[in-house]
């Protein structure tokens, strides 16, 4: 038997919480944030246009995909950082391989419908001729691995519902690390190009899935043993949690799909400067992509063991924080948005729509 222990969160001071916990995912979504810039600065330099348009058009995809695993990653945050404040360790234990279970079957459904239907997927926003066939075969290298995201990220999230943010960071620093290693190795040694990148995306995947389930396992002993019962059992506690938290996050994507099919209509070179400026704001705001993940711990294992108050003061530190954090950031962005579209080779119409993207990003966030 493990033994029960308060929540780390239930004492201590809130913002320290706060800025220790977004600092240390920060840390580690950056990295991969930066890797994903980097891929398309590496594809930048073969100087192939359609295959920085290819990845403007995939990306797309990928990104409604990687939302459906980033909101059943909701789930665990609000489900087992509940159960850790209501000191039930053994209840944690089975959500986390309920979750990861249910993540996983899920993510493996979108994945299979994404793959089979890319090109017309692809087709429905705008992508023609060569561009097409690219992002078509991009995506269905980096489609299997949904599944494997999914349980990363989820994993991932059971680390930080205990307090681990350190070894969480761990395992988004290892997936960063692999896919910096082997994009090179693949583009340029390897002459995979654009089939390169897909693969070391692919990975970096598992890099984040192994670290993350091996402080899952190993190190917090966090993982029940799997009963079809209970997870039968389960299910309607899960999907009560993670079919909002899914459909909010599919509408950012949604709504991305229908600004690149109107991008789209004014030509590739468009499409290739929107790509550009969809790796760096993640980069530039990965702060505050952290911070939702950061917060829901400490906000749940409060929650769980009834101390109201500091939910309350959680809730406000973080709005507090974000706030400075975008202003600061949008600022520097602002005054750096002529080296930053010169550093990916960007001329004529990709230029000018990077700098349009650019200002309208930075007021939308400050908003």
């Amino acid at each position: 038997m493990v033994k029960e222990t308060k929540g780390k969160f239930v004492s201590g001071n809130i913002f320290r919480h706060i800025v220790i916990m977004s600092s240390t995912n920060a840390i580690g979504l950056t990295a991969l944030f930066l890797v994903d810039l980097a891929d398309l600065f590496f594809i930048s330099l073969l100087g192939e246009t359609e295959l920085v348009y290819a990845v403007g058009y995939a990306g797309t995809i990928a990104f409604f995909t990687t939302s459906i695993g980033i909101g059943l990653s909701i789930a665990m945050t609000a489900l087992v950082s509940k159960a850790i404040g209501q000191q039930n360790r053994e209840k944690a234990r089975r959500l986390v391989i309920n979750i990861l279970v249910t993540g996983f079957l899920i993510s493996a459904s979108v994945s299979a419908f994404a793959w089979f239907f890319s090109p017309e997927l692809i087709s429905l926003l705008g992508a023609k001729g060569i561009t097409h066939d690219l992002a078509v075969e991009y995506l269905r290298i980096l489609l299997p691995s949904l599944p494997i995201l999914s349980v990363a990220m989820s994993a991932g999230v059971a680390l930080r519902s205990v307090g681990d943010a350190k070894r969480a960071m761990y395992s988004t620093l290892a997936g960063g690390g692999v896919n910096a290693i082997l994009d090179p190795l693949f583009i340029f040694t390897f002459a995979l190009g654009l089939h390169g990148v897909a693969i070391a995306s692919v990975l970096a995947r598992c890099a984040v899935a192994w670290v993350a389930l091996y402080g899952v396992i190993n190190i917090h002993k966090l993982l029940g043993r799997f009963n079809f019962q209970d997870w039968i059992a389960d299910q309607k506690e899960i999907l009560k949690v993670a079919i909002p938290a899914m459909t909010t996050n599919i509408a950012t994507p949604i709504g991305n799909a229908y600004v690149t099919m109107m991008i789209a209509s004014f030509g590739d070179s468009y499409v290739a400067g929107w790509a550009v400026v969809g790796r760096l704001i993640p980069v530039a705001f990965g702060m505050i992509f952290a911070m939702s993940g950061a917060v829901g711990p400490i906000v749940g294992q409060n929650f769980g063991a009834e101390i109201y108050d500091r939910v309350h003061l959680t809730l406000k530190r973080a709005l507090q924080f974000g706030s400075c954090y975008v202003a600061l950031m949008s600022l520097l962005i602002y005054l750096l948005q002529d080296h930053i579209v010169m550093l990916f080779g960007a001329q004529g119409e990709s230029s000018r729509i990077n700098s349009i993207l650019l200002h309208l990003d930075m007021h939308y966030l400050y908003l």
